[in-house]
């Protein structure tokens, strides 16, 4: 595992506070996809982080098991979810049996696998018939100061980290199975948020995870007053588009 990919767990804390969750209607548009409820379901969530996704998923009804390999991260979701069961693991090497599950989910964090194992055991481990579904939330770049923020902090954090699995995900399992056939669907919805909550959220992406204070503070000061020109209220409107991705296990 990389140091970007540690570096929600050593945020663990900031990540469950700031981070956003995820609206009806993804879980509807999964629903609809699946051709199933999530309510009744038995649910696999690898990466699952704080238990955002987990716990919305429980919410409708599921029997989700989180699986997550961060120490940070499971500390933070048996807080938030007593009542949810966690094991340590992660998407390349799943510690459950075969045939047990009707969805593997993996919420902002397929992109930390490696797809030639982590899909044979998302696929092991679904039911006939079950399915696997990826997502991933990002603000929506059509937003002018959303595209001008990533722009500036590409500039100011040369190695500025951008997930680029997203867009890429049905292409990756076509091209690794010809067998399977996957669903995508671009979802879109907003929140408004202070300004000192929309920076903390930069704060839980990895390239400033990792940066020491002395980086990140002149980066985030830069950020503060260029929205507060745009947003002198103080509320920023986020936009965000969710990047979804749904295949199904053949019957046979």
């Amino acid at each position: 595992m990389t140091e970007l990919a540690r570096s929600s767990d050593s945020a663990a804390a900031q990540y469950a506070a700031a981070r956003p969750g995820y609206p009806p209607l993804l879980f509807d548009a999964v629903e609809v996809m699946a051709d199933r409820a999530f309510e009744g379901a038995h649910v696999i969530d690898v990466g699952a982080g704080t238990g955002i996704a987990t716990g919305l998923m429980r919410d409708r009804g599921a029997h989700v098991l989180a699986v997550e390999p961060g120490p940070g991260m499971a500390a933070q979701l048996r807080t938030a979810h007593p009542d949810i069961r966690l094991v340590q693991g992660d998407g390349d090497a799943l510690p459950v049996a075969s045939g047990c599950a009707d969805f593997v989910t993996y919420a902002q964090a397929w992109h930390w696998t490696e797809p030639t194992r982590s899909i044979p055991e998302a696929l092991r481990v679904l039911k006939p018939r079950g399915v696997l579904a990826l997502w991933w939330n990002a603000l929506d770049p059509a937003a002018a100061w959303a595209a001008e923020q990533e722009t500036r902090l590409r500039e100011r954090l040369p190695d500025y980290y951008q997930y680029g699995a997203a867009p890429k995900a049905p292409v990756i399992i076509k091209t690794l199975y010809d067998g399977l056939t996957p669903a995508f669907r671009r979802l879109q919805w907003s929140r408004e948020v202070t300004i000192d909550a929309h920076l903390a959220h930069l704060t839980t992406r990895s390239q400033l995870a990792v940066s020491d204070r002395e980086k990140a503070a002149p980066v985030l000061a830069e950020e503060r007053a260029v929205l507060l020109r745009i947003f002198p209220d103080g509320v920023v409107r986020e936009q965000y588009v969710i990047n979804l991705t749904a295949v199904r296990k053949p019957a046979r």
